[in-house]
């Protein structure tokens, strides 16, 4: 059987999902915006909810990994919720010390992890959180939310107390109740009990059930990162509950946690710590040089509680005397690539070991340690724990043993330092403890957000095609621990087991041709990239090409269905297979046919409404040139599959409402409008390119991440470009089709080179950009050709941007071969001193072989001719 996710993964192929409503992200916090995955994740929740087929009461659950932001879906779900009529919601969580910290997510607005808006207006009416310990006195115009573990409410519900709930007070209303770390709530699912336990065992998960079961309008909502689906019982339980599935793997591929790394090391458990110190420091002050406040932290991990408390005395102890020749002598005994980028740093800017002890002294002296081993430690530090990254908050050091496995919300952890070094798993089977480990990685693992320019994205990973850049050590985790290799090995085989394959990431070097750093090119050479600027909204004439431009796809349902048989082998399976067509037409084209059926869809979208839409577009008069202007809707072109020689007035609404959802999306998420500059200025070629070192995840069959030269590559293709002159880099480890391209233009060196003095082709590893005229969208072109041919008083210079494009992207970024195509007669190189060179910027068709060869060829062999 299918997930419910990947039924409703299905609905979105056909455009039938639901959309998702603005006014869920207009009041959340907006230091948080909603990332692509949590706005899917709410868009399953409403097309289940809408269902007319969902059962009731309505129980889900969202598999999500650490980090991911859970709660920041939570209190969207409870805005929709609103919306829908329900206001009593019953949080309810295993540990005492989660409640404190989500009741001050939740509620205290002062709080720099609240969740929701300073002001939620829902319909035009202010709507107030309101704490409750019962709902017999909920205010029926405010978000009411009860706060409970999972055992506190167990023991409420069975033994009564005076304003305590009880299983009668869910009789007359309806309740969504959120489960989080919902893993705890399967003990009774794993068990198998005689008829006699079953009746008098009144578990939590009892309970809960119970309570659920009171009404068919209840809810249950369940959060968890670690649902074991590998458990036959709770996999059959769950399968048709999981609405959302965004496992680890996925988290870290897109780029929203830390990398991760372990740091081995033969030093004592105290050096190690001391080394931890040294690193958490060099972050200290790269975040300082970019004026970013960030405050990293260390996490001390023990096996015992004893054991942490002992080493934390020994710890404040040994920092309170630490001097600058024990931080030499660790400099001296650790070989690491970091730890001598650390210690070169501090060397740099004027760092004296014994300032540097004096730092250390200070920053991780006594009161700037917390311990949470106890239970009433923890339970009264855990909002001091959520805070770690507020400039107020003291802390650099957290001793701990258990207390933080799960519900620990940190963002500026960096080193987690292992106080022990014994090994507990065995020879197949691994050890809890591990896994506990490796799941206290994944919760450090969050990314820390910061931003360099407003064009880096805040919430994701920006060096992995960069990773010895000096900032790549501000998104790393490290785990420092013993140099046993046999230990990391099952660390590994731990994060792999909790979704985390970090052994298909490998390495690649660009490294420059010390020929090609000797050259006049490289020395004295001017590369000329343009800028952007704000563009007065009164300037916009149309949508952005990238929305204008793309082409969207619809497909209706159709009725097709197979009988398969599951118990008899070899058997002959029947199938009813449709004869799908498509129709591509254009929105302009759609209401020529039928207006209404646009101007209906637009008016389900407030942000279409005309007052909104003008102050995005100042210069439209009216909807109906919104709706039939080419540079709005009119030339959005839809292809829609249906079975139909042409769509049915139905599928027409259906595929417009879906494709009017996607751009009012793109509308509603503008803040500023940009252009590029028609200038482009000169830059230092040795500036813009050097070696770099890039991080590609799971590189095969010739394609990126794999070498030019690889066996792999196809034999037409297979080049070792480190013997060719006019390839800048010693390798090319681009995509299949820039093999191609590669190939292609070795073909043509020859001719190239009579009318030419000097030829240099550069891969462009995301060292430069331009932005588009139109709309200052920004654009990494994939190469860059320099052609050079003496002239009496100087040279003449030709700047090429060429993009060899697969043929899955040619329509979508058609904007950018526009682009391209502009430069030739529209940029301006602009150089700061004046001289006798003569600079032009070009750029060509893109290169593709099954499309484009034509254009891309008669331009190129246009270069060789005299």
């Amino acid at each position: 059987m299918a997930f419910l996710y990947e039924k409703i993964d299905t609905l979105r192929e056909y455009g039938s999902n639901a959309v998702f409503p603005p006014y869920i992200s207009e009041n959340l916090n907006p230091n948080f915006e909603l990332r692509p995955y949590q706005k899917q994740a709410f868009e399953n929740f409403i097309t289940h909810f809408e269902s007319n087929k969902r059962p009731k009461p309505t129980q889900v659950l969202f598999h999500m990994a650490t980090g991911s932001g859970k709660t920041l879906i939570m209190a969207g779900l409870m805005l929709y919720l609103y919306k829908q009529g329900y206001r009593n919601f019953l949080f309810f969580v295993n540990l005492s010390n989660i409640v404190e910290k989500t009741k001050e997510n939740f509620t205290n607005a002062a709080s720099s992890k609240y969740l929701f808006a300073d002001e939620i207006v829902l319909d035009g009416e202010r709507i107030r959180i309101n704490q409750v310990d019962n709902f017999q006195y909920a205010d029926n115009n405010a978000i009411n939310i009860c706060f409970a573990t999972t055992q506190g409410l167990h023991m409420d519900m069975w033994m009564a107390k005076e304003n305590g709930m009880s299983f009668d007070d869910f009789d007359e209303q309806k309740v969504v109740l959120i489960s989080d770390e919902a893993h705890h709530l399967n003990v009774d699912t794993k068990k198998k009990l005689s008829a006699e336990e079953e009746s008098s065992y009144h578990s939590w998960e009892q309970t809960v059930k119970n309570i659920f079961n009171r009404n068919s309008d209840n809810i249950l909502l369940e959060f968890t990162a670690t649902c074991d689906l590998a458990n036959p019982a709770i996999r059959a339980a769950y399968e048709n509950k999981i609405i959302f599935d965004y496992a680890l793997a996925r988290f870290y591929g897109d780029r929203y946690s830390k990398d991760i790394l372990t740091l081995r090391s033969d030093l004592t458990i105290m050096e190690r710590a001391l080394l931890a110190l040294v690193l958490s420091q060099y972050r200290l002050k790269i975040f300082q040089d970019h004026r970013l406040s960030i405050k990293p932290v260390v996490l001390f991990k023990a096996a015992k509680i004893a054991d942490s408390q002992e080493f934390m005395a020994s710890f404040i102890e040994k920092i309170h005397n630490l001097t600058g020749a024990q931080l030499q002598d660790l400099s001296n005994a650790v070989n690491n690539d970091i730890v001598r980028s650390a210690f070169a740093y501090f060397a740099n800017n004027g760092i004296s070991f014994d300032t540097l002890a004096a730092e250390l002294r200070d920053d991780f002296s006594e009161e700037h340690c917390i311990s949470v081993n106890k239970d009433d430690d923890a339970t009264k530090n855990q909002i001091l724990l959520n805070t770690l990254e507020d400039a107020n908050n003291p802390y650099r050091a957290i001793f701990e043993v258990k207390k933080l496995d799960e519900g620990w919300d940190v963002l500026n952890l960096f080193d987690i330092v292992r106080l022990y070094e014994t090994r507990q798993s065995g020879r197949k089977k691994l050890s809890p403890a591990t896994i506990a480990e490796a799941q206290l990685i994944g919760r450090g693992a969050r990314y820390c957000p910061f931003q360099i320019d407003n064009e880096q994205p805040r919430f994701q990973r920006k060096y992995d095609d960069d990773i010895t850049n000096e900032l790549r050590v501000c998104e790393t985790l490290y785990y420092h621990c013993q140099n046993d290799h046999r230990y990391v090995t099952e660390l590994r085989d731990a994060l792999r087991e909790i979704g985390l394959d970090t052994e298909k990431i490998v390495q690649r070097e660009y490294i420059l041709k010390e020929g090609f750093k000797a050259t006049e090119l490289y020395r004295q050479g001017l590369i000329f990239l343009n800028d952007r600027e704000v563009k007065d909204r009164k300037d916009v004439h149309g949508l952005s090409p990238t929305v204008r431009d793309d082409i969207y796809r619809f497909k209706t349902a159709t009725g097709a269905s197979g009988v398969d048989s599951v118990m008899v082998e070899g058997t002959q399976d029947s199938e009813l297979v449709v004869d799908m067509k498509t129709a591509h037409m254009t929105i302009k084209e759609i209401a020529t046919i039928n207006y209404a059926v646009i101007n209906k869809a637009l008016m389900k979208y407030p942000i279409f409404k005309f007052s909104t839409l003008h102050s995005y577009f100042p210069n439209i008069v009216s909807t109906r040139q919104f709706i039939m202007d080419d540079e709005y809707l009119g030339s959005v072109r839809i292809d829609i599959q249906s079975k139909d020689e042409h769509p049915t007035m139905k599928n027409l609404y259906s595929a417009v409402f879906y494709v009017l959802g996607k751009i009012a999306d793109s509308i509603s998420g503008i803040e500023e409008t940009y252009r590029g500059t028609k200038e482009f200025r000169a830059r230092n070629i040795r500036d813009v390119f050097r070696n770099k070192t890039v991080n590609y995840t799971d590189p095969h069959d010739g394609g990126i991440g794999i070498s030019q030269n690889d066996p792999s590559v196809k034999t037409d293709w297979k080049i070792d470009l480190s013997t060719e002159d006019w390839f800048v880099y010693t390798d090319n480890y681009g995509t299949s089709e820039e093999k191609a391209f590669v190939a292609y233009f070795r073909s043509y060196v020859d001719n190239l080179r009579n009318k030419y003095n000097r030829i240099y082709l550069v891969r462009n590893e995301r060292v430069f950009h331009i932005y588009s005229f139109e709309d200052g969208e920004r654009f990494e072109p994939d190469y860059v050709l320099f052609l050079q041919r003496d002239v009496s008083d100087g040279f003449e210079q030709l700047q090429i941007f060429i993009e060899p494009k697969g043929s899955q992207l040619l329509e979508k970024d058609a904007w950018k071969e526009a682009f391209l195509l502009q430069l030739k007669t529209e940029a301006v190189p602009v150089t700061i001193f004046t001289d006798d060179n003569n600079y032009k910027i070009w750029g060509l068709h893109f290169f593709n072989q099954d499309n484009r060869m034509k254009e891309f060829d008669s331009e190129f062999t246009a270069l060789t001719i005299q």
